[in-house]
């Protein structure tokens, strides 16, 4: 497995060699963008707007800041680079948290850690959070963006995730309260009791991928779609305590 990072870990004074490398792969179908009429490949251009949208080499491409309009100062990844101390250049734990207590809301990416050396020493950081159910809190610079970072513990893995900052998540839109009766509560309770089961993620497969390779294999052979049967559409139900009495399976309701 490829890793996308090298850098370390440190812990206190204690600094830990380490690569990360992706848990996520990308499963999306590649669909690339045609003219309907040739058939021939769209082809994206990047143009200079001041020179005749002549085509510019990504070679000859830098990131500029605009300061004042049609004024700009440059910026090569060298310059990047030199803005970055020691300490954004590594992951500096800065405390230590519950990890119940960060809500899935800022989680982003995910990674594998693996060390270069300092095997003890990352096991020994590994052992003392699976000990104590705790999780480390660090920043670093990834590219040119300051990441928040939570170091974790997973079995015999230590996994970390990037995190969004507070200040990039979004306030949740207002939500009108309604009154619930007991009897409504509890029969919701019950639903959602008879619906718990263990989470065990290799019982969900992405079928609507599946459909698409299905799709594009008809598609190769000459054959056209062929829309599946619609089922029929379910009743609708506007009274609640109907809809929750009809969910529940009839052996609870009788025991009940």
């Amino acid at each position: 497995m490829a890793y996308s990072y090298k850098g370390a870990i440190e812990f206190g004074l204690v600094y830990i060699p380490i690569t990360l490398s992706v848990c996520v792969k990308n499963n999306d179908i590649g669909f690339n963008m045609i003219d309907k009429n040739t058939k021939s490949r769209i082809k994206y251009k990047k143009t200079c707007v001041d020179c005749n949208d002549k085509e510019v080499k990504n070679e000859d491409i830098v990131k500029g800041y605009q300061y004042e309009k049609g004024k700009y100062v440059i910026f090569t990844d060298k310059d990047f680079e030199k803005i970055k101390s020691a300490k954004d250049k590594n992951i500096s734990i800065q405390q230590f948290v519950s990890v119940d207590e960060v809500d899935p809301i800022y989680f982003d990416k995910s990674y594998y850690v693996q060390p270069v050396g300092a095997d003890k020493a990352f096991n020994l950081l590994l052992e003392a959070m699976k000990k104590q159910n705790k999780a480390g809190l660090a920043k670093t610079v990834l590219g040119t963006k300051e990441t928040l970072i939570l170091i974790r513990a997973q079995g015999n893995k230590m996994l970390l995730n990037t995190l969004f900052f507070y200040e990039e998540i979004q306030k949740a839109p207002a939500i009108n309260t309604s009154k619930i009766s007991k009897k409504e509560l509890d029969l919701a309770s019950s639903l959602i009791t008879q619906m718990t089961a263990k989470f065990e993620p290799q019982r969900f497969k992405d079928e609507y991928n599946e459909k698409v390779k299905k799709a594009i294999k008809q598609k190769i052979a000459g054959n056209d779609i062929v829309e599946p049967k619609h089922t029929r559409e379910p009743a609708k139900i506007i009274n609640i305590m109907e809809a929750l009495q009809k969910s529940l399976k009839p052996a609870k309701r009788k025991a009940k």
